[in-house]
């Protein structure tokens, strides 16, 4: 599957199990997005975007959001949106 790659990694909570991208590209709720990195590769649906703490359906590029992730991701992980 084609993949477009839209942010980067700069920080991870992991009690709340949260990432933080800093976007090249748009994010929408629902893409299928891959965070790769030496040690992280998986995939996932971003469900929950949040731009300084409110809820948002879509962020656009320049824009940190946080995005609930499903395992543990680290800084200057590449994330990418998955195309099918």
């Amino acid at each position: 599957m084609p993949e477009e790659l839209i942010g980067v990694v700069t920080h991870y909570f992991a009690k709340p199990e949260v990432g933080v991208v800093k976007l090249s590209g748009e994010l929408k709720a629902g893409d299928v997005v891959r965070f790769h990195g030496h040690t992280t590769d998986f995939e996932q649906a971003a469900g929950s975007l949040q731009v300084e703490h409110d809820t948002v359906e879509s962020a656009a590029a320049g824009t940190e959001v946080a995005i609930k992730v499903e395992e543990r991701v680290r800084k200057h992980d590449e994330v990418y949106r998955v195309t099918p």
